[in-house]
């Protein structure tokens, strides 16, 4: 029997037909694998590559790697899958690692396909070549291989696939451009062709953690991006209805691992150790799940997260997570399992509510004044937005207030940066928006942080993607202004009052409006809320602010 160029069989051990390349052999690993869409932003260590690319792929372009691997990240994020992004060489690598490293902090499975200079004349570093390639990101990766041969490039792609997706983050590989016009070989190394992850867990499995929560008189749940999926957050509200614990989320978290509108929600953890002590104060046991323990920001004193005597343990997947968790009982497991086979073997304690919650900042957002203040801003937003909403965040001196107007009530409803470096708020959300065609998606972005990748909003253009991007303009670092003010002193950075990100938009082909007054937003947003679901094209709406 023949075997057809299109389709690929590790396990079956039999040749390729003659003509059969390298690429030949590595779509039909995609294909198999359902990944047809790629991101990129093409060079020449390419063209063997993309060059007549099948009608059964799509190519997405971004004009700058670190959108590439944004707009991929949240489009993986959207979907729950893999998604495939292609890099030039050093150069297009160097300009991604920032995002490559939010998708591992975010747990966000990539494959990504990094070009290099023909390996027939490596020795020589030809302009373009890309020094140890497989080792520039490599603490933000959970796989690299450099193909040994270029055989064996189809198969080190399919596990690239199986690492990214158990690993949650970004697997690499680099590919000479002379590999692709090689002829395959059936029987070079490969990879699975279904991998069976069995996630069937039990009360014997549980019995440390269970033990713990059943003797704790006052439990509390610390809840990170781990318990973000639909399946991870059903599992653990009944978990936590059982237990009748408050729950927080964790400090700058990136995705809500809970609903923010549950009357057992206790809020969003504070960063400062005095502050986190005192928020979990009390509580004989913290259980962090999904997340590691616990995660903090600055150093601002030399003191213990937690009361003495307080019992941590960690529920989480990731087995970094526990690794580097300072606890007394860690469990790495599939989570929604885990908080099933918990709810199943615990006594229902009784009903008890948690106080309200009194939000950190609230400026003024009632009555309208001349300059417009983010409180104002969100209210508005707050009356306007469905439930479903994907709400993306990236401003950082407004976040406070935006999370007291706007709680995520959904899974993905509330999305974030993950490692802090700029950038993913506009690309992650153009990314979402492009795999959820049924949910709207708006981000909120500073300014500032908009011009960190302010190329995708050519893609999300181009590709008639439907995202609003609220744009909070005030001309200025406003959280670093913050933080210097809190050492007693002023930074040495300039205000950049005359960056027009409306304006840019509008080269790059991005529709743009800008808001300037109370009566101007109101308007604005009645005309564009009820458009979000089916919008076809991007809007940007920058917001001039106090």
């Amino acid at each position: 029997m023949t075997t057809r160029p299109d389709v690929l069989s590790f396990s079956a051990g039999k040749p390729y037909a003659r003509h059969t390349t390298v690429r030949d052999a590595t779509f039909a690993v995609l294909r198999r694998l359902g990944i047809t869409t790629i991101f990129g932003n093409p060079g020449s260590t390419e063209i063997p590559l993309l060059t007549d690319l099948p009608e059964s792929f799509r190519y997405i372009l971004a004009l700058h790697e670190g959108s590439v691997v944004g707009i991929a990240t949240g489009y993986a994020m959207g979907r729950g899958e893999p998604a495939l992004v292609n890099l030039h060489t050093a150069a297009g690598l160097g300009n991604a690692i920032n995002a490559i490293a939010n998708a591992r902090d975010c747990r966000v499975p990539l494959v990504i396909v990094v070009g290099q200079q023909d390996r027939r004349q490596l020795a020589f570093e030809p302009f373009l070549t890309g020094r140890g390639l497989e080792r520039m990101a490599e603490d933000y990766l959970v796989w690299a291989n450099f193909p040994a041969r270029a055989q064996d490039l189809p198969g080190a792609i399919a596990r690239a696939y199986h690492e990214a997706r158990s690993g949650q983050g970004p697997a690499l590989v680099v590919a000479p451009m002379g590999d692709w016009d090689e002829h395959a070989d059936g029987l070079a190394a490969g990879a699975p062709e279904v991998v069976v992850r069995p996630t069937a867990i039990g009360a014997k499995e549980m019995a440390p953690l269970l033990e713990l929560i059943a003797s704790s008189s006052a439990p509390a749940i610390v809840v990170g991006a781990g318990t973000a999926d639909p399946e991870t957050w059903e599992a653990l509200i009944e978990l936590v209805e059982r237990v009748e614990c408050p729950v927080w989320q964790e400090p700058l978290f990136s995705r809500a691992g809970f609903p923010h509108d549950h009357r057992l929600f206790a809020g969003h953890l504070p960063w400062k150790r005095r502050s986190m002590r005192e928020a979990l104060a009390g509580h004989d046991l913290v259980l962090a799940v999904g997340t590691s323990a616990l995660r903090t920001y600055l150093f601002d004193e030399q003191a213990a997260l937690l009361e003495p005597g307080t019992v941590v343990a960690v529920l989480t997947d990731d087995p970094a997570e526990a690794h580097r968790s300072p606890c007394q009982l860690a469990v790495v497991a599939p989570i929604a399992q885990a908080c099933g086979a918990l709810s199943r073997s615990l006594l229902t304690r009784a009903a008890r509510s948690v106080p309200p919650r009194v939000p950190t900042v609230m400026s003024d957002a009632s009555s309208p004044v001349d300059a417009l203040r983010v409180g104002q801003v969100f209210a508005e937003l707050a009356s306007r937005l469905p439930d479903d909403v994907v709400l993306v965040e990236e401003s950082p001196s407004s976040r406070p207030e935006l999370l007291a107007h706007l709680p995520a009530r959904t899974p993905l409803g509330f999305v974030a940066n993950g490692g802090g470096g700029l950038g993913f708020g506009l690309t992650g959300a153009i990314g979402l928006r492009f795999a959820l065609h049924d949910r709207p998606v708006v981000a909120v972005l500073g300014d500032g942080s908009a011009m960190y990748t302010i190329q995708a909003l050519w893609t999300a253009a181009h590709y008639d993607i439907g995202v609003l991007l609220i744009v909070m303009a005030n001309g200025r670092y406003a959280v670093m202004d913050e933080l210097a003010r809190t050492r007693g002193g002023v930074g040495c950075w300039p205000a950049f009052e005359a960056v027009d990100v409306a304006c840019v938009a509008e080269g790059l082909g991005c529709v743009s409006l800008s808001v300037r007054t109370h009566d101007e937003l109101v308007r604005v947003l009645n005309e564009v809320a009820p458009t979000l679901r089916g919008r076809q094209q991007p809007l940007l709406l920058q917001v001039e602010v106090e």
